[in-house]
């Protein structure tokens, strides 16, 4: 059966199509009126949002570095300076390619093994977002025109020009001015937020020495500058400016004929020498041989330079004249002399006979001198300047170690002296309490005898052994060693009375026989001296010597022989200059050390004509509020 023909219902038809037609035209106009709605939100209300963001895109904040304080001797000459130097530097955020970057910049300048390494290193390390992080500097002019030339094909790479550190006296100064390098994120971290506010931009920091101890002084304060730049990072335009402070400059109380004497003095010996001046504590010559090079350290020491530093038998980063603990030997003589004096335990006319050796009542071991067959009748002045062990073990023996302890701790022994430097070594000045701390064990005669003469457990450094003869010379007045020529820096102990105030004449009297007098055993020191020097000479051992053994310098390898030690003065009437020398393994420390006192005292008071000319006391500006570290 055929089902029935319909006809076509366009009323139908045109109903759905206008209903369709009215719900496109409300999407229509519904989508319209929330982009309009967008759009007025956006340019309205966030307008100054989005202004800003805008402005961040063109407009940076930059850091500006203050350029590095100097650092001069006493008398203005140049002993730590900045110099331009021009480096290629990556900023990682703009880099879209780095090992293709790399590549690319290998192409135009010279990249060594090391330069990549380093990079890479400062790569891995925590750093602050858009910092630059240098490549490789000191470029020569034809490679910044490379690198210029070819700057838009090394998105992220600059060439910046920067202020390095450097010394120009290299390793002369190297242990006490110490050096810079590279501020790291471990830096940043031991430091508050405002002070890491005021190292934005600085790439460099105080390592060691001098430029450690007056970091604060020597950088300064951080300027800010907002730039204008394009897409590419380049800057357009300067839009506004805060000129950072520099740091402040620093004038020390060295004195660069000094040093240079002192260092040349001990020629290729290892050694340390130290000149304090007794009339204030400046410190005229710091020297620890061997030294140095401080400026490969700035922008970073390559792994070669620093392995033949690290395997280098004679230990050249390591500041004897600081942190050398040595047996001063002979040296502390005169401040057993002054104890036992002051202690009423002897004087100056009290005699005992030396047959070559010390014995304590019912022991049988010998305690032995120097010379092996001793001194004959020995006086206090005889003891000093003959250097005699066995007047100084019976008056040792008779004083007792918590005396001696107590009297040569005021002359700055076992403690640090003070001085303007960071990680001083406190040397040792036993007593029984630190010795059943430390090993365990009560204290023996034996003890005491050996510490008489500066041996045993007694350690000094060559800084503590000046400080204490500069004390001495000055009769007692307290002196704190001190390189910053603007501070005089008050002394941690009150002055050094003593019951008899003639022994600090008459000791120095002795003394200067130990350079003047026929039988003294510096006066090697004397020759044609045109003024006159007290001086205490001393050896002190490397290794012990058996009972029954014979100490033979000839079979002995060169780093086991004694080391040679001098303390000296000058002028013995108005002192002006108190020295300390060390010379590893240098025998004997009248024919060894005491050229070198000599050549270090001539230097300060001699004038170009070889005559006696006394500087004055170093006149000290007002301390700067704020300068201390």
């Amino acid at each position: 059966m055929r089902r029935p023909l319909t006809l076509k219902d366009h009323h139908h038809e045109q109903r759905i199509f206008s209903f369709r037609l009215l719900v496109a035209a409300f999407l229509v106009v519904a989508l319209s009126l929330v982009l309009v709605g967008r759009m007025a939100w956006l340019q309205i209300s966030q307008h100054s949002r989005y202004t800003t963001l805008s402005d961040e895109n063109r407009v940076q904040t930059q850091a500006v570095p203050p350029p590095r304080g100097l650092i001069t001797d006493r008398n203005g000459e140049i002993l730590a300076a900045n110099r331009p130097d021009f480096a290629v530097e990556l900023i990682i955020e703009q880099v879209p390619d780095l090992e293709a970057t790399l590549t690319r910049i290998g192409e135009l300048v010279t990249l060594a093994p090391d330069d990549l390494e380093r990079f890479r290193r400062r790569l891995a390390s925590p750093r602050r977002p858009w910092d630059p992080i240098p490549l490789r500097g000191r470029l020569s002019e034809e490679e910044i025109a490379r690198l210029t030339v070819n700057q838009h094909r090394l998105p992220g790479v600059r060439v910046a020009a920067n202020l390095v550190r450097h010394y120009p006296h290299g390793k002369l100064f190297s242990h006490v001015l110490g050096y810079v390098n590279r501020l790291n994120a471990e830096d940043l971290d031991a430091m508050t937020l405002t002070e890491q506010s005021n190292y934005a931009g600085t790439h460099y920091y105080g390592r060691t020495g001098i430029e450690r101890y007056y970091e604060q002084r020597l950088h300064g304060k951080v300027g800010y500058r907002q730039v204008e730049t394009n897409a590419r990072g380049r800057i357009l335009r300067v839009l506004e400016e805060q000129p950072p402070r520099p740091g402040a400059n620093l004038r020390l109380t060295l004195d660069m004929k000094v040093q240079r004497a002192a260092y040349d003095a001990l020629g290729d010996r290892r050694g340390a020498v130290v000149a304090i001046d007794p009339r204030d504590g400046s410190v005229l010559a710091f020297v620890s041989r061997p030294g140095f090079e401080p400026n490969l350290f700035v922008n970073g020491i390559s792994h070669q330079d620093y392995a033949r530093y690290r395997e280098d038998h004679d230990n050249p980063l390591f500041n004897r004249a600081l942190q050398g603990r040595y047996p001063p030997g002979s040296t502390v003589k005169p401040f057993i002399g002054l104890a036992g004096l002051d202690a009423g335990v002897t004087d100056w006319q009290r005699t005992i006979f030396d047959p070559g050796y010390y014995q304590l009542e019912d022991n049988p071991h010998r305690y032995r001198d120097w010379k092996r067959w001793g001194h004959g009748w020995v006086d206090m002045t005889k003891a000093v300047v003959e250097s005699c062990d066995t007047y100084f073990y019976d008056l040792g023996f008779k004083l007792g170690i918590a005396r001696m302890h107590d009297f040569l701790s005021d002359f700055s022994l076992g403690q640090p002296t003070g001085i303007d430097l960071l990680n001083e070594s406190a040397g040792l000045l036993p007593s029984k309490e630190w010795k059943r701390a430390a090993r365990g064990t009560p204290w023996f005669h034996g003890d005491t005898i050996n510490a008489s003469i500066g041996q045993g457990f007694v350690l000094a450094t060559p800084l503590q052994l000046a400080t204490a003869t500069a004390i001495l010379a000055h009769q007692g007045k307290q002196v704190t060693p001190t390189l910053a020529a603007d501070e005089l820096r008050p002394p941690p102990r009150p002055d050094i009375q003593l019951n008899d105030d003639r022994d600090w004449l008459r000791m120095e009297h002795a003394m200067e026989e130990v350079v003047h007098g026929s039988h003294g055993t510096a006066r090697v020191m004397a020759k044609d001296a045109p003024y006159r020097m007290g001086a205490k000479s001393g050896t002190s051992q490397v290794f012990s010597v058996g009972q029954e053994e014979t100490y033979n310098e000839e079979e002995l390898a060169e780093r086991l022989l004694d080391h040679a030690l001098l303390i000296s003065f000058a002028p013995v009437d108005h002192p002006a200059i108190a020295v300390a020398v060390l010379v590893e393994n240098g025998r004997h420390g009248g024919s060894t050390a005491g050229p070198v006192a000599r050549q270090v005292m001539d230097a300060w008071l001699l004038n170009e004509q070889g005559e006696l000319d006394v500087p004055a006391p170093l006149t000290r500006a007002p301390t700067a509020e704020g300068s201390a570290p």
